[in-house]
């Protein structure tokens, strides 16, 4: 390391929140009470009334009914040299940290975000993605499924939360994208010729089964939790489709099997009807996107128990900007008014077909901490206020195979509460308000206000 990068690391060490470098759950004897208006409870689809949460280190230790004597709380706390704190919540709906299942912390929307990649370094990526995570977390999302970065960004950004070094949320992270060449994963698609050269495996760029089994070994080598696939072409890379099919049959099989040998999930980018029928057959988890999928497509996911993950969010807004002269490159202009149409439309039928939906919403496509945005998107697509909120608590946990930890409030878990002011079954866009953010029994926003 740089004399001078030494110093701007130890300045932003400096500079941050004791808690925030010491702490990445409550200390031992810290005790916090949380007296809830109500509580979702999301595992039974019902809405509680008055509620305690009595979280102790970092985990919850009691739900009682209604509101109770907070003194032999504090009485204990003192006694063991904790801290106590506690929280009125009366007038506000407590629910678990809320978990999205598709995000990319590392990079925003821009319109200088074509020529950014030929000035920028790595290190402006990694540093960007810190302002990004703080905002996910108070936006009241706890944990996050990151589907591709560019160079493993966000595996150091993973790290560095988990150390307690820098505020955000619990992050899974698939490291870079795996598809082929030219094709949605391909990063050089655009590129003049003498820039291009030709990406291999260790890049994430596949042509052959055997591809796919040294791209996932080299995923596992690098650190990441799970394998995100391009099986379909997609809106905002330079290249002509949103939606051909860009992986065969072999080649997601090879993905799959490889992925399962070292433990991971696959999640797939597909928009188009061919390249989802290959995905399922082939054995992801999750379809990300899904927008022109079809009934068959649909009648095979509910076979095979693959998710969908609808990103409406990231759809419109992608349409939106496309409106805007000069903001995408034309041909990706041109693809986002393709896609943004339809994307809400589909995720309501697939919802009625009894496909699976786990919450995600493809945040840095739009601005991130906007991310509840989807919440109300889902909502107008048809589906239920309590099936939206499950969408992103008890089955996002489902799908990153983490429900034994993730998704609900419940005695022993770890302590990830969120609140929002009012009943958000009555008004769903109260979820862009979140008012409360605790993850691992760390207060992080009270009152509306960050603590970080």
């Amino acid at each position: 390391m740089s004399p001078r990068l030494a110093l701007l690391v130890a300045a932003t060490l400096v500079s941050l929140p004791c808690s925030v470098l010491n702490a990445q759950t409550a200390p031992a004897h810290d005790v916090t009470v949380l007296h809830c208006g109500h509580l979702v409870d999301t595992v039974a689809g019902k809405l509680l009334g008055e509620t305690t949460v009595v979280v102790d280190a970092g985990r919850i230790k009691e739900i009682r009914a209604g509101q109770v004597d907070a003194k032999p709380y504090q009485a204990a706390a003192n006694a063991a040299g904790g801290q106590y704190r506690y929280v009125d919540l009366a007038n506000a709906t407590c629910m678990p940290g809320l978990i999205d299942a598709h995000v990319h912390l590392t990079m925003e929307t821009s319109p200088t975000g074509y020529s950014d990649q030929f000035r920028w370094n790595t290190a402006d990526y990694a540093v960007r993605s810190t302002v990004y995570a703080r905002r996910t977390l108070l936006a009241g999302f706890t944990t996050v499924r990151n589907l591709a970065d560019g160079n493993n960004e966000s595996i150091a950004l993973r790290n560095a939360i988990n150390a307690g070094i820098v505020p955000g949320p619990r992050i899974y992270t698939a490291g870079k994208a795996i598809g082929s060449t030219g094709g949605h994963a391909d990063a050089t698609d655009g590129y003049r010729m003498d820039l291009a050269g030709d990406p291999g495996p260790k890049d994430g760029i596949i042509n052959s089964p055997e591809d796919a089994w040294k791209a996932v070994r080299q995923h596992y080598k690098d650190g990441a939790d799970l394998i995100k696939i391009m099986p379909s072409g997609g809106v905002l890379d330079e290249s002509a489709s949103a939606d051909n099919a860009q992986l065969t049959i072999p080649e997601i099989q090879a993905v799959v099997a490889a992925a399962h040998d070292y433990g991971f999930t696959v999640a797939a980018h597909a928009h188009g009807a061919e390249a989802i029928r290959r995905a399922v057959i082939g054995g992801v988890d999750s379809i990300e996107h899904g927008t022109f999928m079809d009934a068959t497509d649909m009648q095979l996911m509910k076979q095979h128990g693959t998710y969908l993950v609808p990103t409406i969010i990231a759809g419109k807004y992608a349409q939106e900007m496309a409106e805007k002269p000069g903001y995408f490159p034309p041909q990706v202009a041109r693809k986002a008014k393709e896609v943004g149409p339809v994307i809400q439309a589909n995720a309501g039928r697939a919802y009625k077909a009894g496909v699976k939906i786990a919450f995600g919403t493809d945040a840095a496509v739009y601005p991130h901490g906007e991310n509840a945005k989807e919440f109300e998107y889902m909502v107008q697509a048809g589906m239920p206020p309590m099936f939206v909120l499950q969408a992103a608590t008890t089955h996002a946990a489902d799908l990153l195979h983490k429900s034994a930890l993730l998704g609900q409030v419940a005695v022993g878990r770890g302590a990830d509460v969120v609140a929002v002011p009012g009943n958000p079954l009555d008004d769903i866009t109260l979820m862009q308000h979140v008012s409360f953010v605790m993850k691992d029994g760390v207060v992080y926003k009270v009152d509306g206000k960050p603590t970080i």
